[in-house]
């Protein structure tokens, strides 16, 4: 469909394949090195092969999606009638995918505007919702990036993982913070801060910190209107009864998901992940 403004993201976006078709989003992937093989996340490498591949300690690293694949992204939105293009991207201390973008969008066809939204998962994905309703309503790229921009500063994301360890080898999270951790055999949770993740609270049982999760994003939500995601990796259970939790105790819920991460956050995080995302509407 031929919008005023087209909407670019990436794939750790994590947005549902049918969202995407109906608001004509487009997600370039980013890569996941298993061993000597570079696979596209999303088509090459499910959450659950990651997931098996890190449990028996194979090397798995990311890297960013080259200039050229945004620059074939940019180049087909502009073919399909885009006049401008909004390119919404996970925080820029994660990866160099932004990067990456406004490289491309110096030799785009149409104007190209690149946004470091500070989020990623459903955190950056209900920033790019924001963005294509907006662009469907008319909005120029500056109203079109000012609702995602709006939409990012309304929303929060928490995080419980098993270990810290699988942050500490990719470098998002400090050697001392993941030490600290090991050494108390504390279960550690942690919140998205300025686009970087910090460790929010060490709490001594896994089922006391999920507990702990919940309570924190039923009071961030309110009783105000939000959508909320919940993610998870090799713990689709975990994820299901959290999910039923919130949805009880969240008066002002509009929209909730359930949904595994993919292969490059999974791989920060590690199995055993649960993450919960609230967003103001």
């Amino acid at each position: 469909m031929s919008r005023h403004v087209a909407i670019v993201t990436d794939s750790t976006a994590y947005l549902p394949p049918q969202t995407m078709e109906r608001h004509g989003i487009t997600a370039v992937p980013l890569t996941v090195v298993l061993g000597d093989q570079a696979l596209e996340e999303g088509t090459e490498i499910s959450a659950r092969s990651l997931a098996l591949a890190l449990q028996k300690r194979r090397s798995v690293t990311t890297s960013r999606p080259s200039p050229e694949v945004f620059a074939a992204a940019y180049r087909a939105a502009a073919e399909k009638g885009a006049a401008a293009i909004v390119s919404l991207h996970l925080s820029a201390e994660f990866s160099g995918t932004y990067d990456a973008a406004l490289l491309a969008a110096k030799d785009a066809a149409v104007p190209v505007r690149v946004v470091d939204t500070g989020m990623v998962a459903m955190a950056l994905g209900f920033c790019a919702l924001a963005a294509a309703e907006a662009a469907e309503a008319g909005g120029t790229p500056d109203e079109v990036v000012a609702a995602a921009e709006k939409r990012a500063a309304g929303t929060s994301a928490y995080f419980y993982v098993d270990t810290l360890e699988y942050l500490r080898r990719g470098g998002r999270i400090g050697a001392a913070q993941a030490l600290l951790g090991s050494a108390l055999a504390v279960k550690p949770l942690l919140e998205l801060e300025g686009g970087r993740i910090e460790l929010r609270e060490k709490v001594r049982t896994a089922s006391k910190a999920i507990a702990r999760l919940e309570v924190i994003a039923a009071e961030r939500a309110g009783a105000s209107p939000v959508d909320i995601a919940v993610h998870h990796l090799a713990a689709p259970d975990r994820a299901a009864a959290l999910a039923d939790r919130l949805r009880s105790r969240v008066p002002g819920l509009a929209e909730l998901h359930v949904s595994e991460v993919g292969a490059v956050i999974g791989a920060h995080t590690g199995p055993g992940l649960l993450g919960v995302v609230v967003s103001s509407r």
